[in-house]
Parts: structure tokens; C-alpha cells; sequence
């Protein structure tokens, strides 16, 4: 896997494809690998690029956690500037940025921030508002509950999330493989302030400076973002296409593969 010195840190990345970039942007507790049959359908046309935000998957931070910079590493604001950041570096002028979970927060806000390095933005169960994001969620952002999680080395968050992610997905099993493995690689610190951060963001007074075409796909079984976010999003932005995904959660990817698929290729082709 490739990787990127920037300010903040190091970025690791996977790319592949030829043709136009685009973004993938993985969700809270997630990497890259979220997207590995996503990125497999999309190589053939585009140039895919998925990127693990700071303290997920194997991007970290440069400076240590006792540093003023360091101490906001892992949050939204830090998230967009990465995002910039890893644009400028690699000379991508602009491109459609398709986020899941935070990484659609991350998405909208980089097109509110940076507009002329948006082509589209494309959210996957996104929250708009922190509000919106299930209570356990939301405790998670205070450190004190998050050292509880944290107890034995992070065993005692893995093996909750065991149990949980089997909630999260269709696929139960490979949700709970997939969420396990991607928990073993995030610290207490990335794990509660991105969390935090996410919790008390809120893009509705912002969403009137989306200008670019804007697509935003909800499963109606979602248990970890609210799905009348959908509302939310058209409401601030009235030129976005919605998708309804009544037999998906959280993971539309992963509940409606080939649905997700077709749905993201058509929105990415369209003038």
C-alpha cells in the first residue's frame, strides 16, 4: 500500500484503476478495506483512490499526542484538511469525493471548504448532524466512557463490537471479521475524538454552499445513523438525488452490493 507525508501525518492509501480519480472515504472505526470490491468495480473506468484517515487503518499521525497539533488529529476539520491536502500532493486537481458514515460528513465539508476541489459528492449513511448518530455512539465521544470500552487494551470494545457488528450487516459474519480486524489498528485517542468530533458536528447551516451535483444513499435499517438524515440533506441541499434502500442498514455496500454499485456508476457518468 502507498503512503503520503503530509503535515498533520502520514497518509497510507490504496489506488487503482486508470482514468478520472475519485475518492473513497472510509466510515468511524473503518479503513480502506471497506471499499475493496467498490474500488474493484470502479477501476475499470476511474482512478480510484481510498484513503485511511489519521489513527484508522495504517495512516498516523507525525507528531506525538503531546503536541497542540496532535492533540485535534483525529477530527473532522483535521479530516478535510487531510483530504486537501492529499489532492495537492498528488497534483489531482479535482475529483468526485464518495464518502461513508464520517466520511461523508468529511465529504460534504471538504465541498463547503475546498468547492474547487469537488467534482460531486456522493454520502453513504451520512450524518449531517451529530444528534443524528445512535446514543451509544454519541457517549462513546466523552473519554471517560471511552476508557471503559477501552479497558484490557481495547479486548473489551473488540468484543463488544463482536457482538454488535452482527446487527450492522446482513452479513453478520463478515461484518463482525471486517470491524474486528479494522478496531485492532485505532488507538483509545483516534477512537474518542473522532467520535467526539463527529457527535458535535453539524453541516445544516453550511449545506446552501453545496453547489455540486450530490448524491445520498440511506438504508432505512440503519441502527447507526439515524436514516431520516436523508430529509435532513435534501432539505440543505434541494438539488440532491436521493436513494432509499428499504432492505439495507448501515453498510449499503455490503447489503445491496450490486444495487450500491449500479446506483454509484450511473450518478458518477451523469453530466
Amino acid at each position: 500500500m502507498p503512503s503520503l507525508v503530509t503535515d498533520p501525518g502520514i497518509i497510507h492509501y490504496e489506488t487503482y484503476g486508470r482514468g478520472r480519480p475519485v475518492l473513497l472515504l472510509h466510515g468511524w472505526l473503518g479503513s480502506w478495506a471497506l471499499w475493496r470490491d467498490t474500488i474493484e468495480a470502479l477501476g475499470r473506468d476511474y482512478r480510484t483512490y481510498a484513503l485511511d484517515f489519521f489513527g484508522f487503518g495504517e495512516s498516523g499521525v507525525v507528531n506525538n499526542l503531546e503536541t497542540p497539533r496532535a492533540l485535534d488529529a483525529f477530527t473532522v476539520p483535521t479530516y478535510v484538511e487531510m483530504v486537501y491536502q492529499f489532492m495537492e500532493r498528488l497534483g489531482i486537481k479535482k475529483a468526485p469525493l464518495i464518502g461513508h458514515s464520517m466520511g461523508g460528513t468529511v465529504s460534504l465539508s471538504t465541498a463547503i471548504h475546498y468547492p474547487e476541489k469537488v467534482v460531486k459528492v456522493c454520502v453513504i449513511g451520512s450524518p449531517i448532524a451529530g444528534k443524528s448518530l445512535n446514543l451509544l455512539l454519541k457517549l462513546s465521544g466523552y473519554p471517560t466512557l471511552a476508557s471503559v470500552f477501552w479497558l484490557f487494551g481495547g479486548r473489551g470494545l473488540r468484543l463488544f463490537l463482536r457482538g454488535y457488528s452482527y446487527f450492522m450487516a446482513q452479513d453478520g459474519s463478515a461484518m463482525s471479521r471486517m470491524i474486528s480486524k479494522d478496531v485492532s489498528m485505532i488507538s483509545m485517542e483516534s477512537f474518542f475524538q473522532s467520535i467526539g468530533t463527529l457527535r458535535q458536528t453539524d453541516l445544516r447551516p453550511d449545506l446552501y454552499r453545496v453547489k455540486v451535483p450530490t448524491l445520498g444513499m440511506y438504508g432505512k435499517k440503519d441502527i447507526i445513523v439515524r436514516p431520516s438524515e436523508h430529509q435532513t440533506l435534501k432539505q440543505g441541499v434541494p438539488h440532491a438525488q436521493i436513494e432509499w434502500f428499504p432492505d439495507a442498514g448501515h453498510f449499503i455496500m455490503m447489503d445491496s452490493p450490486e444495487r450500491f454499485i449500479t446506483t454509484l456508476r450511473t450518478f458518477l457518468q451523469s453530466s
